[in-house]
């Protein structure tokens, strides 16, 4: 009991840190989007996280399918299904192990039912952009596991590579990122926008890519690229570029929104919290 409601809290930090930072493209307390504010993000926090705390004794299937229900339930829209997906399996890794020694285990430990309950969860949340894939679609019965599935469309969104890599991407890029953030800004918001426009420049958003082409996908990671060179947050031109990007992001009705970069945010400060004993900053001028 004591381990689910200390991952219930790590959870529920992460997943309001992540909305609460101004990152470009992304609701927070400054932008919304037509359908979207802060508070529908920060009530989903609240649903998820007893949910997914207990992912380990539940089963990551279960987990994401239930959290999923209780969102589209209270909020009747998709709000957080990727960083559902991407949590269940972390917080189901034994407390006694890291993340990095547990999550093969978790992983390798999911099967064809999980399966069916996630592309029941997906199809409940109805994310945008899906389209159809040649094998394994959403609209068939799975038979395949999860990691199997994820594999497949590893290529294409980059949560299924988190599945397909043992979560690579966050724990061995993006947490040691956040960590480098950290110690230059005293501040969680600006860390956390920092660690934003890194993963946008290295790993290309699929949610983008799924929307608008791989083409703009690659662009948005060449202006988040030229954000950080112009010397963001330090500089005027730095500043300026980072503005410029949100309004580019932010244009075309938001088809640019970079959500997947925001829900491996959500998962990456979960795991520097769990196994570095992150804290999120609290001074207020900024980075050092």
């Amino acid at each position: 009991m004591e381990d689910s409601r200390l991952i219930a809290d790590w959870i529920h930090t992460a997943c309001r840190l992540e909305v609460l930072a101004p990152k470009p493209g992304n609701v927070h307390p400054g932008e919304k989007f037509d359908d979207l504010a802060v508070d529908d993000f920060l009530q989903s926090a609240e649903l998820i996280a007893p949910i997914l705390a207990d992912a380990a004794s539940s089963g990551v299937g279960a987990s994401i399918l239930a959290a999923v229900e209780s969102t589209q339930s209270a909020l009747g829209r998709n709000t957080n299904l990727g960083i559902i997906l991407l949590l269940a399996p972390l917080a189901a890794v034994p407390l006694k192990q890291t993340l990095g020694t547990g999550i093969a285990g978790v992983l390798a430990a999911t099967n064809v039912a999980d399966t069916r309950l996630v592309y029941q969860a997906i199809r409940r949340a109805q994310p945008g952009g899906m389209g159809r894939a040649a094998e394994q679609d959403l609209t068939d019965e799975p038979t395949l596991s999860l990691v199997e599935v994820m594999q497949l469309a590893a290529g294409r969104d980059r949560i299924a590579a988190q599945y397909a890599n043992g979560f690579r991407d966050v724990l061995e890029f993006a947490v040691p990122e956040l960590l480098a953030w950290t110690r230059r800004c005293e501040f969680a918001s600006v860390a956390v926008v920092g660690l934003h426009l890194s993963l946008m420049s290295r790993l290309p958003d699929t949610l983008i890519a799924r929307k608008c082409g791989l083409e703009i996908a690659q662009e948005s990671a060449c202006r988040a690229t030229a954000v950080l060179n112009d010397g963001w947050p330090h500089t005027v031109s730095g500043r300026a570029a980072c503005d410029e990007l949100d309004r580019w992001l932010r244009a075309d009705c938001h088809r640019r929104n970079p959500g997947t970069t925001a829900d491996l945010i959500a998962a990456t400060l979960f795991a520097a919290q769990r196994d570095c004993g992150w804290t999120a900053p609290s001074r207020r001028s900024g980075c050092a």
